[in-house]
């Protein structure tokens, strides 16, 4: 089951959700103690009344946070339990879902002409009645008229049920990470730092099938790799905290899910390899960096950069990206003109999804930096074009042995690609709305890039002929 956390509807008792404060503890003089809480309250109460008075009729916009070990803030950590407590109580468990999804089937009919087990709004209301007797009233929330109206319907007026059963699961387990996540949230912010976020992953690692045999010794690592992806694409403002929300709605959490599947069960491996999450692909990041890393001082100067992807990045792209990360570097650092890790992972996901829908907001500026700073925001002048970004990939693509290529044939390719707004120059806006701007992107940064749109056409053909045998 997809799933941010367990799934035996027990889960979060009071040791997951954290120990009462000391102040909401028996101590053999509870009247006193409420008393007194009251008393502290009720003046808190007034002070808040008598500035509000003082203030006019201007509202308070800005409320300062409860320090540790006061009143306010034990009080705030007993609300947060009680409410993720109640929420975990209202969450359908395994045997829950199991006993819903008996109910649908025994209750649905079978479509004559596809075989697809479905039902119409009656049945829909008798299932409700019936899981509610079976499982209770917390399942009885998903049987809702709008609920019905979200799912397609047949002539005849029916759903299909493993849809509607699908629905369940997801909203079940959307709601399960949230509260996992939640409970981890120290300040309740609704943000993840980073401590926080491995924490989350570290804490589903044993719940993923494909995970489960990870070695001791490099779960910290995995976490740190996992994490990365999550803040490249929910803290596009670097502020080194991940809206929860922007967390549940992303593609990366769904990918992470996927580790849930068997390892054998029809899990090839290239697709271990290109999920980010897969202990695959993080066993093989570290080595690229370790492999990167001569001198085994833990960051990669802009000389060992350079051998990244077998050499084939650009001069100039390389230069770019490693001022960027850089400037954004922590000062005081003894390897403060080096590249650390998570510039590194950075690096890594830029190259790795420049054609992710989810990565356009993310990639534009990101690339503005690296590859167009020398022209001020924009990627590439049309007079300028072979001393610009291409310069690089041309003389490369030289020195590998490959033919000549006529530099204006290149150019007006990319501009029958880009179809620029000025015919002079390609901006930033005109890159990301031509809808190709990771094929041009990787045209002009990358040797490889461009060898693969040239022979584009022999790639396809290879990929079809199996297919056809």
């Amino acid at each position: 089951m997809y799933s941010g956390g367990s799934s035996d509807g027990e889960s979060h008792d009071a040791s997951s959700l954290g120990r009462l404060p000391p102040v909401f503890m028996h101590t053999g003089s509870g009247i006193s103690a409420e008393l007194e809480t009251k008393r502290i309250l009720l003046d808190i109460f007034k002070e808040k009344q008598q500035k509000s008075a003082e203030a006019g009729t201007i509202p308070s916009f800005y409320k300062k946070k409860p320090e540790d070990g006061s009143i306010s803030h034990k009080v705030q950590r007993l609300a947060k339990y009680r409410f993720l407590k109640k929420q975990s109580d209202l969450l359908l468990n395994a045997d829950d879902l199991d006993a819903m999804w008996v109910c649908l089937r025994e209750n649905c009919v079978i479509d004559d002409a596809t075989g697809a087990e479905k039902m119409n709004y009656e049945d829909f209301c008798h299932i409700a009645s019936v899981c509610t007797e079976q499982i209770g009233p917390k399942c009885r929330r998903f049987f809702s008229p709008s609920n019905f109206m979200k799912f397609e319907k047949d002539e005849s007026g029916r759903i299909a049920i493993l849809p509607f059963y699908l629905y369940v699961m997801r909203t079940v387990s959307l709601t399960q990470a949230r509260i996992d996540m939640s409970e981890l949230d120290e300040d309740s912010d609704g943000f993840l730092q980073h401590h926080e976020m491995e924490a989350y992953i570290r804490g589903l690692i044993p719940n993923l099938a494909q995970l489960r045999d990870m070695p001791t010794q490099f779960v910290q690592m995995y976490c740190r790799i996992a994490s990365q992806k999550f803040f490249f694409f929910c803290d596009p403002n670097r502020r080194g905290k991940a809206c929860i929300k922007k967390v549940l709605l992303s593609n990366c959490l769904q990918e992470l899910m996927e580790l849930h599947q068997e390892s054998e069960e029809e899990v090839t491996d290239t697709e271990q390899a290109e999920n980010w999450f897969s202990l695959t692909s993080a066993q093989r990041i570290c080595d690229v960096f370790l492999a990167l890393d001569k001198d085994m001082n833990g960051t990669l100067s802009k000389q060992e950069l350079r051998e990244y992807a077998d050499g084939t990045l650009t001069d100039i792209f390389i230069e770019r990206a490693f001022d960027e990360h850089l400037r954004r570097g922590k000062s005081g650092n003894a390897n403060a003109r080096e590249m650390d890790f998570e510039s590194f992972l950075d690096f890594v996901l830029a190259l790795e999804n420049k054609d992710s829908p989810e990565d356009v907001e993310r990639k534009g500026p990101e690339f503005q930096r690296w590859v167009g700073k020398q022209f001020k925001g924009v990627w590439v002048l049309k007079g300028t074009f072979l001393n610009g970004p291409y310069g690089d990939v041309h003389q490369k693509w030289i020195e590998g042995g490959n033919y000549e290529l006529c530099i204006e044939d290149v150019r007006d390719e990319i501009w029958d690609m880009v179809k620029p707004a000025d015919p002079l120059r390609i901006t930033l806006s005109d890159l990301l709305s031509c809808k190709q701007g990771g094929t041009v992107a990787s045209m002009l940064i990358d040797v490889r890039g461009f060898w693969a749109h040239d022979n584009r056409e022999n790639l396809l053909q290879e990929e079809e002929e199996p297919e056809e045998e």
